[in-house]
């Protein structure tokens, strides 16, 4: 990573003025005393300086340059470093290595050009502790000079964890079926490489918590300081500069050091907790982005991370992005289908309608004048003395047959027929109750019995009560006809918000998932001797007060339709 010439080093240190500030360091370099003509000066090696790795320049066995980072891991300035033979370099700061590496550089004329330019050493830093470097030398940017670049082998770690976490969630996250599960699945690739993962999502003026993999203790600390659990924290952006500067930067931002960060804009029982549980600890922020809107930020930390993992946190973060996009596209798809579906399905049944409707004209003009015939004559011969016992047991069953006859045909018209509601103020108990006394007789019949339970206080309901009354009597009928004797049919009455809750229970015969899919179909029917009219009878009148019905299996065995009504007719 040397400039070749001169030349090149003056652009890229004109390049550099221009995008940061001069630190304090820069301008005692600027100051410093210049150097006879031929030679470079100091000034010249200013775009080293806010390099994030440790790099030296060489020149004649001695260190002419050494930036902040080298300076900061050996803990000598670079006046010190540059009194120092290389010799004294290596026994001080390389003693595991010097045997091998001064011979090698003594045996090439003391020249470090041509020795071998890729090496692993182990160097000494403040306070004795050793790390591995990956060393590599190149050429200077200047006669005579090496540039010497210290490559942590932790960095390359780094990397390489988050290369693996990323690979890992890249074929997880393809399969996944929602943006939560997406989140999840990100977090888990990234802790499971060390690394502490948490997502901060946008919320209009707000950042809230997203998915956290953390420390446990840390969590139980924010919460207690908060008041609130982690998901209900809200921080305003305006509180959280770092993170909105992310946003409007488009692009992620490495702190060497977190605790310093969390100092300025944390409590300070949080900070000293994090200071003193992780200390060293470093943290990669990236935005995220779906479908070109702000999406939240994703926050990675631990103390192997570098300013060289950016670049990989970024890949991952746009791999996520891809993914919760992939997931929007696929429930946008979903419910497209769904309302395709529905609007087909809409189209069929006015269709089927539309010609029931002819139908049932028909079977009006043609069947019930016949029924109203047959009916009179069965009520005369009733009254006929000399009937015998066997003539009038088959009359009464052809009045029966004659009326069930006329009740298909009524059903079938309130089928087709367009309803008017006439709303006005229903109370359901009172409707309830009447309904089970209309249907006494089925009731008798069965052998079954109806239990009314109404919510205590229970308002009125703004409903046609003879549309009401037709639904319920359906309903209760067709449970009454489904249940074994000394069965039970319950009715519940009570508010669901924003409304009515009608809920009706038999203990017949099971539902099966074809049923309560085509329950409501004109014709449909679940009983040998049922038509299929009385429940789709129910579905319009429901549909008309813009509720709706559904039917499902009873806990225990059984059918169970409910009823959710709102108030209509009122502005």
């Amino acid at each position: 990573m040397g400039w070749a010439s001169r030349g090149s080093g003056r652009k890229r240190k004109a390049s550099c003025k221009s995008s940061s500030a001069i630190t304090p360091r820069d301008e005692a370099l600027l100051k410093a005393p210049q150097p006879s003509a031929g030679l470079r000066t100091i000034s010249e090696y200013l775009p080293l300086e806010g390099l994030p790795i440790p790099v030296a320049i060489l020149r004649a066995d001695r260190v002419a340059y050494a930036n902040p980072a080298l300076t900061a891991l050996l803990g000598m300035s670079q006046e010190a470093l540059s009194q120092l033979s290389m010799s004294d370099l290596l026994s001080r700061f390389v003693p595991k290595d010097q045997a091998w590496l001064e011979p090698r550089y003594q045996s090439q004329a003391r020249h470090l050009q041509a020795a071998p330019t890729d090496l692993w050493l182990h160097v000494r830093g403040v306070g004795g502790k050793e790390r591995t470097f990956h060393l590599r030398i190149h050429g200077g940017p200047g006669p005579g000079e090496q540039t010497v670049v210290l490559v942590d082998a932790q960095d390359e770690d780094s990397m390489h964890q988050l290369i693996s976490a990323l690979v890992i969630a890249a074929s997880e996250m393809m399969v996944c079926q929602n943006e939560q599960e997406v989140l999840e699945r990100a977090l888990d690739a990234i802790s499971a490489q060390g690394f502490f993962a948490s997502i901060m999502h946008v919320r209009q003026d707000a950042f809230v918590y997203g998915p956290v993999r953390h420390d446990p203790e840390a969590i139980k600390l924010i919460e207690r300081l908060a008041g609130q659990p982690l998901s209900a924290i809200r921080y305003p952006r305006d509180s959280t500069p770092y993170l909105d500067n992310l946003i409007h930067q488009r692009k992620a931002t490495f702190h060497p050091d977190l605790n310093a960060l969390m100092r300025r804009f944390f409590p300070a029982e949080l900070a000293e907790f994090h200071e003193r549980k992780h200390p060293g600890l470093k943290s990669l922020d990236v935005p995220l982005f779906v479908e070109g809107q702000p999406y939240g930020v994703l926050s990675v930390k631990g103390g192997s991370l570098t300013l060289m993992s950016t670049a990989t946190l970024e890949l991952f973060a746009q791999l996520m992005s891809g993914a919760l996009e992939n997931v929007r596209h696929h429930q946008r798809a979903q419910e497209r289908l769904a309302e395709v579906t529905r609007l087909q399905n809409e189209l069929v049944a006015h269709e089927r309608l539309t010609v029931l409707g002819e139908a049932a004209g028909v079977v009006a003009h043609e069947v019930r004048n016949p029924l109203g015939a047959i009916l009179n004559a069965t009520a005369l011969l009733k009254r006929e003395e000399r009937l015998s016992a066997v003539g009038h047991s088959a009359v009464t069953m052809l009045e029966e047959e004659a009326i069930r006859l006329e009740d298909i045909v009524r059903d079938l018209l309130d089928v087709v027929r367009p309803f008017e509601l006439r709303p006005r103020l229903v109370h359901l108990g009172d409707l309830a109750r009447h309904t089970v006394t209309l249907l006494q007789p089925v009731a008798e019949a069965t052998q079954a019995h109806v239990s009314v339970e109404e919510e205590a206080e229970l308002p009125p309901l703004q409903a046609d009560e003879t549309l009401m009354q037709l639904a319920l009597s359906n309903l209760v009928r067709y449970a009454l006809r489904s249940s074994p004797p000394g069965g039970t049919v319950r009715m519940v009455l009570a508010r669901a918000d924003p409304g009515f809750s009608i809920a009706i229970e038999d203990q017949g015969a099971s539902l099966t998932h074809t049923d309560t899919q085509r329950f409501f179909e004109p014709f449909f029917t679940s009983r040998n001797n049922g038509a299929g009219l009385g429940l789709a009878v129910v579905r319009r009148v429901v549909l008309a007060h813009g509720g709706e019905i559904k039917a499902s299996e009873r806990p225990g065995g059984g059918a169970r339709f409910e009823i959710l009504l709102q108030n209509v007719g009122r502005t």
